[in-house]
């Protein structure tokens, strides 16, 4: 029986390819989710402080070229006071990130992105998500001290 050889056209080939490739860039690649764990067992901001808590962290391995993080605040009201606060975020000690928590029950949604070339070399990398409370009500609320805020993230990908 003979053999059929399919007849083959580099300039289609090459063609789809293109194609291809066009739709990876186009839609990237998520590596890894990362998981945070809180660090307080209220997970809100209820002192007012001058200093930074952590409030959530997490330790990872920085093998993708860039860590996407987003994160969701809202400030409170006690009394007709109203509470907000700032927060940062920390690569390995270092405030890599910082913003403001309004207060009034209004909602923000930071969306970060950190470039993780100059901790490649490192077999671990520290990341960790603090506020604090910096305005507001100075009697009521869960502990007693005025009103909080409250800082969470919504995801993290290693990309």
């Amino acid at each position: 029986m003979p053999k059929v050889q399919k007849q083959t056209n580099f300039l289609q080939e090459l063609a789809e390819l293109r194609e291809q490739v066009a739709a990876l860039q186009r839609a990237g690649r998520e590596v890894d989710e990362v998981p945070f764990y809180p660090t307080v067992y209220w997970g809100l901001v209820w002192e007012d402080n001058t200093v930074f808590t952590t409030y959530w962290e997490t330790i990872l391995t920085p093998r993708a070229a860039r860590l996407d993080l987003g994160l969701v605040g809202i400030g409170d009201q006690v009394g007709g006071v109203s509470s907000g606060g700032e927060w940062q975020v920390l690569l390995d000690g270092v405030v890599s990130a910082t913003g403001n928590v309004p207060a009034s029950f209004t909602y923000v949604f930071p969306a970060l992105s950190f470039d993780l070339a100059p901790y490649r070399t490192a077999s671990s990398l520290k990341v960790q998500i603090q506020a604090r409370r910096t305005a507001g009500a100075t009697t009521g609320g869960q502990q007693g001290g005025g009103g909080s805020i409250g800082l969470s993230p919504r995801y993290a990908r290693l990309l």
